[in-house]
């Protein structure tokens, strides 16, 4: 399907993630979208359609570097998938990895012990920059798709049975021959979708599909030190193995992924597990040394010496106030950049010291003073 939007943003990659990372965004917001989990959803389609493209033009070296190079006009005149310039594993490692099937017509959607294995879910929670500190508790409400009550999971009225397909008698696959006559491919038989039988009669609770989408509601704990992006998996919270692999529903839950977003801070700055904060200082305090009370996550305050003579942009450390790291649980620092702000009025007293003071001022302009970044680099690492 052609898009006009960018299509490392359609799958919420960057321009530098590599083929596995595009592999597995694309399988994720494929199993999001895919039509079948969002009936009578236009939108859900259209999604589905763009990541499909976005799909087909990255998962191509030769594409996705003309796409780089001169974005969608880049891909004007240019074919899809050469599927005879690759070997027979990589083409069923590509139909395994996104389908979770093989293009040899494997179990689709089984583990890797051969129990059949429902589809993870996903969805987000936000947190303050304050609940990375202690970890945070959120109520999740999501839908997912369960076996059907009312027909056991077989997508028949209750009182009928599926019938044997005619189409692939009873096989669920049928073979076709693949692009230029190379190999020939197993697919699911487009009459029963794989599922081997039809359904004449169906359930009017889930329309014959065997599964009906409910709502679903836990608790999550998220732990201290967890980054934007990161997603907490609560086991067995997905959906059941497919109608077609199980339609009882037997086997293994997928799970649910919890991803964290994390909300900006009017005051700190993460870089890693280290903290960053400006801190606002007079003239006096750089000048003339001062003890300062610096903010900190926890809602306290730490005492910073500031030596005699600091000049603005100055990058003090302060040990064990940043955040914790998610493994070891050992706090980052917090990272403190003084910044000098000139009063804009003056009353006649003040007036009159700085003007005093002056006179006697002497300072060496041409002195090159060391770089703000290096200090800033320097001490993010430490140095």
């Amino acid at each position: 399907m052609p898009t006009t939007r960018d299509y490392y943003d359609v799958l919420g990659l960057e321009k530098t993630a590599s083929a596995d990372d595009i592999k597995r965004a694309y399988r994720r917001l494929a199993m999001k979208y895919h039509p079948d989990r969002n009936p009578d959803d236009a939108q859900a389609e259209t999604n589905f359609k763009e990541c499909a493209a976005a799909y087909e033009v990255l998962s191509d070296t030769n594409r996705r570097t003309n796409y780089d190079r001169f974005g969608h006009a880049g891909l004007r005149g240019t074919p899809g998938h050469d599927f005879r310039s690759m070997n027979a594993e990589d083409i069923f490692s590509m139909f395994n990895d996104i389908f979770g099937g093989t293009a040899a017509g494997g179990a689709r959607g089984r583990s890797r012990t051969g129990v059949p294995r429902g589809y993870d879910l996903e969805t987000e929670v936000e947190l303050e920059l304050e609940e990375v500190l202690t970890g945070a508790e959120r109520d999740v409400e999501f839908r997912r798709l369960d076996v059907c009550q009312a027909c056991d999971g077989s997508g028949a009225k209750p009182g009928t049975a599926p019938t044997v397909c005619s189409t692939c008698a009873g096989n669920g696959q049928v073979q076709q021959a693949g692009l230029g006559g190379m190999f020939r491919m197993v697919t699911a038989c487009p009459h029963c979708g794989g599922r081997g039988k039809v359904i004449v009669d169906k359930c009017s609770e889930c329309r014959g599909q065997g599964r009906v989408s409910i709502p679903r509601a836990l608790m999550v704990k998220i732990p201290p030190g967890i980054h934007d992006g990161q997603a907490v998996r609560v086991s067995s919270e997905g959906e059941p193995p497919a109608q077609e692999i199980s339609p009882s529903g037997k086997g293994i839950r997928g799970d649910l992924h919890v991803i964290v977003r994390i909300r900006d801070h009017d005051q700190f700055e993460r870089d890693g597990d280290h903290l960053l904060i400006a801190l606002p200082v007079v003239f006096t305090q750089l000048a003339l040394g001062a003890k300062v009370p610096v903010p900190t996550i926890d809602g306290n305050s730490a005492v910073l010496t500031v030596p005699t003579g600091t000049q603005h942009g100055a990058i003090f450390r302060i040990d064990g106030q940043g955040l914790p790291n998610l493994r070891s649980e050992k706090r980052g620092d917090l990272v403190v950049i003084v910044q000098l702000v000139v009063p804009k009025k003056l009353n006649e007293k003040q007036r009159a010291i700085l003007s005093q003071y002056a006179e006697s001022e002497e300072l060496d302009v041409l002195k090159k003073p060391p770089s703000f970044w290096d200090k800033f680099k320097g001490a993010i690492k430490g140095g």
